[in-house]
């Protein structure tokens, strides 16, 4: 695979995590039908979306990011990739938790908004400030880009352990361990740096076989990748019955791993413009499926399988409002949108 084939790559997997994100948060039956067996009916079907598609979206991000920040990655370049950082991912941060903060107090002081929040009046004060940004607040979804900053900044602890393969092989076997008893940790998520990790390991491994993520497709690869997928099922399910976090962990790091092998990245056309828009996509879904669903909600008495309906759509409903609110910010305010966008590597390098 040549150096624009996987950066295109990149660009169609960041954009289908973003949609299937988006399927996570839209959950709507109990908000149309409350308590009853219609709502029940809807839930399970939009679970069975939500939950069996959307749950490999975030560990997804967590790989691409991870892989992307390792390929190539020695020591000298460390402080270059911090530096970088800043400006990718902490002050996008900062900035759209401080938005969302904004956002909540003017709402909340708007009847007819805050009967849609639901949240009552929003504290407007310098701590309340603070804790919103730091805390990401009313912006629940950034959660992982506070997990991103928390291993980004431990890349001096991350690599050494990475590099080679003795303590590699130790180190995962230490974060399994801790998966399966339930162990934390203060700042980071161990499932998190499961996949992180994972990714960044395959990006540091020198002998570029048949299995590398940047290895040319073929039949052998797609085969591999439909049996990643297969053992993927198993592992739900075996983490269902025994009600173990790894079994669910182990489920999503497969099924990303199966759906790069299977997708020929030679074959994938061009990314479209609005392809682009992935993160300004993530930043602001959550806020747009909320108001989307309340406003509908409180418009129209709900036929049964309506609910579900809304769900289906609803990814390419907010994909079309954050497109064009994108494009508009991009075109009148462009450094503005310059400070909103999270990059990758596979962007800024």
């Amino acid at each position: 695979m040549t150096e624009s084939e996987f950066r295109k790559k990149v660009v169609w997997f960041t954009f289908l995590f973003s949609l299937l994100v988006v399927w996570i948060h839209s959950y709507n039956a109990e908000l149309f039908l409350e308590w009853s067996e219609d709502a029940a009916d809807v839930y399970w079907a939009e679970y069975l979306i939500g939950d069996s598609l959307g749950q490999i979206a975030v560990p997804g991000f967590f790989m691409i990011s991870g892989y992307l920040f390792y390929r190539g990655f020695h020591w000298e370049l460390l402080w270059d990739k911090w530096n970088r950082r800043i400006r990718s991912l902490l002050v996008p941060f900062i900035l759209w938790n401080f938005l969302y903060y904004i956002g909540y107090v003017i709402g909340s002081r708007l009847p007819w908004v805050r009967d849609v929040m639901g949240k009552g009046t929003i504290p407007f004060h310098l701590g309340a400030a603070i804790d919103a940004v730091i805390n990401y607040t009313y912006n629940y979804v950034f959660w992982y880009l506070y997990q991103l900053i928390a291993l980004t900044l431990l890349a001096p602890v991350l690599y050494p352990l990475l590099k080679r393969w003795q303590t590699r092989i130790g180190f995962m076997a230490v974060l399994w361990w801790m998966a399966w008893k339930d162990i934390r940790l203060p700042a980071v998520n161990v499932d998190a740096l499961i996949y992180y990790g994972t990714a960044a390991s395959l990006a540091m491994v020198k002998n570029k076989k048949l299995w590398s993520p940047e290895a040319s497709w073929s039949p052998y690869r797609a085969l591999a990748g439909a049996g990643l997928m297969v053992f993927s099922g198993w592992a739900y399910f075996w983490g269902l019955s025994r009600a173990v976090i790894p079994g669910f962990v182990l489920c999503r790091l497969l099924a990303v791993a199966g759906l790069w092998l299977m997708v020929p990245g030679e074959k994938l056309p061009e990314p479209r413009d609005f392809m682009k828009y992935s993160f300004f996509l993530y930043a602001t879904h959550f806020a747009l499926v909320r108001l989307i669903n309340k406003t509908a909600a409180r418009l129209w008495e709900p036929v049964k399988w309506e609910p579900f309906a809304l769900f289906l759509v609803m990814p390419v409903l907010v994909l079309t409002i954050s497109y064009w609110a994108g494009k508009l910010l991009r075109r009148f305010l462009p450094s503005f949108w310059n400070c909103l966008l999270y990059t990758s590597d596979a962007a800024d390098d």
